[in-house]
Formats: C-alpha cells, structure tokens, sequence
C-alpha cells in the first residue's frame, strides 16, 4: 500500500473521530454552540481587553501579604488589625508615571481577600473585584496585580471582598504615581479613617442610629453611632506623628479619606491650597480658604506652606465627637514636643470636592450624550435584612445596570432622595461633574467620585473608553454593602466570573 493510500485513510480516520465527538457535544445536542459562562454571542472575555505590556518601561515591583497583627493605635489600645504587610496603613508604595507595576498579593489571612486600585484607570481584569474581574483570593494564595502608571497623582488601594468589613479592619494603604518632574521636595500622605476601639462596630444600638439618622436628616447619624476612635496613618492622638517643617518651607500633602465619615481638617490661615483632586489637577489661586472637606474615598492635595510658628496644628474641626484624635502637630526640627494643647485656627472658608475647576477637562463643552441614566438614591427596608440602600428603588445585584457600548459618551443624573449621604465612585473611568441642583459649574471638575448630600442633585458625564464591567457604588461601603452599587455594562465584553460560589466572592 503505497503512502498517498495510507494518508487518505488515516485523514479518513481523523475526521471520523471529529464527527463523532461533534455529536456526542453538547453544542450538536441543544442544537447550538455553547457560550463560556456568562457570554453572549459575540461577546470576548473581559480577560482579553486592555492588554498591558511591560515593553522597554521601569518595572516597580511589590509584595503585599494580607494577615493579622496586633496594631496599636495609641497608648495603651491595640486592636486585632487586618493588614498588608504588617502595618496600618499597608506599605506606602510609590512609583513614577509610565512604570510598569507589579504587584504580588499573598493571602495568610483565613478568608479570601482582593486588592482594589482606587481611581488608577488601568485594565479591568486588574481592578481587583471579586465575582466581576476576578474570583477572591484565598487564604494560602497568591494573585499579582501588573498595570502601566500612565496618571500622576494620588491614589489608594484596598481590598474589594466584604469590604464594609475588610477595609474597616485595616486592609488599605497609599498608591502615589510621581510625576517624572517632581513639584515638590517635600511630599506626605495622610489617611484619615474611624475605628471601632472601645465597643462594637455593630450592634442594636448601631442599627437604631442608623434608624435615626433616616429620621433626622443627619447624613452620617448613622456611622457616628459605628466608630468611637478617629486616626491618621493608623495612629490616634498623641501617637499621630509629628510633621517636621521649619517656618516658610512648602510641602505637598495628600490627605486620602479611606474611613465612611466627612472630615473637615483646619489648616493655620493663609497655609493652604487645593492643587489636585482625585488625581487631577485643579485650577486654584485661593490661600484664604482653610478647611479641607474630604468625603468618603476621596483624595486631596494640599499645597502647605509652614507660618512663622515653631509648632502649628492641622485638625478635625473640633465640633463632632472624637475630633481631639485627629490632628497632626507640624514641628521645627528644635521642637520634637511635648506639646502644648493643640489650639486650631479659626475657620475662614472651606474647600470641597466641587470648589475648583479641573485644568485638563474631559469635554471643552457640554455633550451630546448616546446613554443616559438616571441614578436616583435612596432607602428601603429589605425583607429579613433591615435597612437597604437602593439605586432606583433596586439592592445589588438587582439594580439596573448602565449599559454602553464603546466609545459611548453617558450622561448619569445622581439624585439623592434618601437622608443619607452618598460618595459615590466610578471605577475605570473619570467624570466630568457639569452641574449641581440644576446650576452649571463655570468650571466643570473632573473626579471618580461625587459626594451626594441628601436633597443635591449632580449631573456628569463621562466616555466610555476602558472596556469591561465596572463597579459605580457608594463609598460609603456600609451602604455598598446593603445595596448601593451598580455596574457600567459594556455590550462587547462578558465576564467569566460569579458572585458567591466556591471562592465566596463578594465585591460590596
């Protein structure tokens, strides 16, 4: 039998065994080929969007080890603390724009765990939420999170699984992108935060403050009942360490709201201005205003110039309870304390998230919008759950999505109609804020999160340019957590993954 017989016959031989195993398939028996789970035809995996390749970039490389330690807040209180890499807040990582990071995350904690990369606009499958860009990471496993720096400015990251509770025992740290040019040779962090250190994070009581606050119009009565201890960079009070500066010299300070309450910090007179918020920079030349309001998940960058004083105070504004706990002595390099009773200034103006107009905008003038959505806030009661907090009267994961296609410009109007406040943060994108309570901002801002006050209505719009399933929730995450979260949809993409299952993933 010569060698061109023998090929026909084994070519026969193969696709004899194709066909028989077609018809054996599923596909052949439903009568349609199957999809990957959670896909529609024509849809691609989130998994293969975005890529990022490392090229001929600086590589900054990072371990992160989730587990518990001891963590002594002040003197004499220590709390079981949830960490990376031992400290409250995690390691403070730094790199320069246009590095290629990657991050190793290992998990020694006995419950899954994920890292979140607040406001960096990088791939979706690096977002880090558990059930839509990836599954939870479990104890004894490792994940290694690897995106391009491409924005300067400051950012955080924490953990997204449970994390009303994950990020309230202490699992979150800083992420500053430098500029390749610094502006400043000084440069600080600061992360603000409330703690549960003398009673319970929840308990009846809690829940009745919650109830009250939905009665009150207090926009925070319920996480005031929550959380008995403020800090900075996880210390509280006297254990809060110095800023050591000497009389004229500047410092760039970026102060991150990682805690669930507002706090308005007092600055001496005439010290500070706002220079970037949310990692962008705004157009500001007001020295007079000398209260930072930072909401819930919020950063901002203060440019600070030290008085004439050899030791000045930056702190809560000293009319809510707990305010003594946070605020930060500012030193000469002769006078390391002890120090006298901190005495804050008096305030002369406060700026907010809203007070100044972004240099760069997203749009140069209103658009014309493919998708609009309207994002109304709200209260319920869930059967057997208690209270909820509901985007158009839904919980997630029920509530309606936004879906765009890419390329889409979406107009979203947020309208709180509850009697809470609302931060809510959009992930993979910014946002252009155009108007508030039906008035134009002159100066339109450009942010990934808005402070939604009981009774304001914000109107922003933003391009769908980053392809993938992103979380646009409440940063409050107590809210997160009883419902307030959505998601931008994009029709082109699926993903792979599921709430709850084997690796109990839960992103709120």
């Amino acid at each position: 039998m010569n060698r061109k017989i023998i090929g026909t016959i084994l070519i026969a031989i193969l696709v004899a065994i194709g066909v028989i195993v077609f018809l054996q398939s599923p596909w052949y028996k439903s009568g349609e080929m199957t999809l990957p789970k959670g896909a529609k035809d024509g849809e691609t995996s989130i998994l293969e969007v975005s890529a990022q390749e490392k090229s001929d970039r600086d590589v900054k490389k990072f371990v992160l080890t989730a587990e518990e330690k001891q963590w002594q807040i002040s003197e004499g209180e220590k709390v079981t603390a949830w960490t990376y890499n031992g400290t409250v807040p995690g390691e403070s990582l730094r790199v320069t724009e246009g590095d290629f990071v990657q991050v190793k995350l290992k998990n020694e904690l006995d419950v899954p765990v994920t890292i979140h990369w607040h406001g960096v606009l990088l791939p979706n499958k690096m977002d880090g939420i558990p059930g839509l860009t990836q599954d939870a990471v479990q104890p004894g496993e490792s994940f290694t999170y690897e995106f391009i720096a491409n924005d300067a400015g400051t950012y955080w990251y924490h953990s997204h699984q449970q994390s009303s509770i994950q990020v309230d025992k202490g699992l979150y740290g800083s992420l500053v992108i430098e500029e390749k040019e610094k502006e400043y040779e000084r440069d600080e962090v600061f992360i603000l935060d409330e703690w549960a250190v003398n009673q319970e994070r929840e308990d009846l009581s809690n829940m009745g403050g919650m109830m009250m606050g939905a009665m009150s119009g207090d926009g925070e009565a319920d996480t005031k009942q929550m959380y008995d201890t403020f800090t900075v960079n996880g210390k509280s009070g006297s254990a809060i360490d110095p800023l050591t500066m000497e009389a004229g010299e500047k410092a760039r300070l970026r102060f991150v709201n990682a805690g669930y309450q507002v706090h308005h910090l007092v600055f001496p007179k005439g010290s500070m201005r706002v220079i970037a918020n949310d990692a962008e920079k705004v157009a500001s030349d007001d020295h007079e205003s000398n209260v930072l309001e930072i909401a819930p998940g919020e950063r901002m960058d203060v440019e600070f110039t030290k008085p004439n004083q050899e030791t000045v105070f930056i702190g809560q504004e000293q009319n809510v309870e707990h305010a003594e706990d946070m605020i930060i002595p500012v030193v000469s390099k002769k006078n390391q304390g002890p120090y006298e009773k901190a005495s804050l200034a008096q305030e002369a103006g406060v700026a907010k998230g809203i007070s100044y107009g972004s240099e760069k905008r997203i749009f140069e003038k209103t658009p014309e919008p493919d998708v609009t959505y309207n994002m109304d806030l709200s209260m319920g009661m869930s059967m057997g759950e208690g209270m909820s907090f509901q985007i158009n009267d839904q919980t997630f994961p029920d509530t309606p999505p936004i879906k765009v296609k890419e390329g889409d410009i979406v107009k979203v109007t947020l309208r709180n109609k509850g009697r809470m406040n609302h931060p809510m943060h959009l992930h993979g994108h910014r946002f252009q804020v155009n108007s508030k309570n039906g008035k134009k901002f002159e100066k339109p801002i450009v942010k990934d999160l808005i402070h939604v006050k009981p009774g304001e209505e914000y109107v922003i719009y933003f391009k769908a340019d980053n392809m993938g399933e992103w979380l646009f929730h409440c940063h409050d995450n107590n809210h997160a957590a009883r419902g307030m979260v959505t998601i931008v949809d994009y029709k082109e993409v699926y993903s792979p993954f599921e709430l709850g299952g084997k690796d109990e993933n839960q992103p709120n």
